[in-house]
């Protein structure tokens, strides 16, 4: 992977989740213009930082999402992982340290942009939920299921866009995502991305955050684990459907 790629991949996976963070603190923190505005919103906030970073990312085939990494990798339909990128342990390896370097500095980004809010907001609980995903009922195999499920069908839906005559390109991933949120986002808050937790809860452990309490780590193996299992499984069942050719 070239360093071009490398930091197109980087500042993608910034643009995500500071844009992805931020829409989440505006709702869930004290004081803020967007305070209890729903998770509706937090659906469309999240669909629409997928559409920046992913032309933010146009270089380096705009994973951002380490799931879809993996999709990409086990599909054998899909040659490279980007014009120019083989698919292989070097680059993947390559691809995660990129978003996760990303996914950390877009978190550290909204801590700086909310900083007064999180001073002023009294409930760890909602501090931690800015940076990291959790259940609403906690059963670490049922949460496992459903962040399994979530991500099969990101990666699933989008191999089939490249596949396809949509021509809505970055559109159609970013309404996905708010398709996603908003149907099975209920039970664990959706991460889909191994990099929207696991970058911003670190993030979230080294921050000098006033009053943050845990950061929640006997949970944070589901979000990782459970995308990683979809967006192989993803890539994988992909390749069985026959899709109609691009016009």
């Amino acid at each position: 992977m070239s360093l071009e790629v490398f930091v197109a991949e980087t500042f993608g996976t910034f643009m995500l989740l500071l844009l992805g963070t931020g829409v989440v603190a505006n709702v869930a923190l004290a004081g803020t213009k967007g305070n209890n505005g729903g998770f509706l919103m937090v659906n469309f906030g999240w669909g629409l930082a997928v559409f920046a970073g992913v032309y933010v990312a146009a270089l380096s085939g705009a994973h951002l999402n380490f799931a879809v990494t993996v999709g990409l990798w086990a599909n054998g339909d899909v040659g490279e992982f980007a014009p120019g990128v083989d698919k292989n342990l070097v680059n993947a390896l390559a691809y995660f340290a990129a978003q996760m370097l990303g996914s950390i500095l877009g978190a550290v980004g909204c801590w700086l942009a909310y900083k007064q809010h999180f001073d002023e907001e009294p409930d760890p609980a909602n501090k931690l939920g800015v940076f990291s995903t959790g259940p609403a009922i906690r059963n670490y195999g049922w949460n496992l299921v459903t962040e399994v499920i979530g991500t099969f069908v990101l990666v699933f839906v989008i191999l089939a866009f490249a596949s396809t005559p949509s021509g809505l390109g970055p559109l159609a991933v970013a309404l996905l995502v708010v398709g996603i949120g908003a149907s099975l986002g209920g039970p664990t808050g959706y991460a889909i991305n191994p990099n929207r937790d696991l970058g911003p809860r670190i993030a979230h452990a080294f921050l000098p955050i006033r009053g943050k309490g845990s950061s929640d780590w006997s949970y944070a193996w589901v979000p990782v684990v459970g995308p990683i299992i979809g967006g192989l499984l993803g890539g994988l069942v992909a390749m069985m459907v026959t899709f109609p050719a691009p016009a």
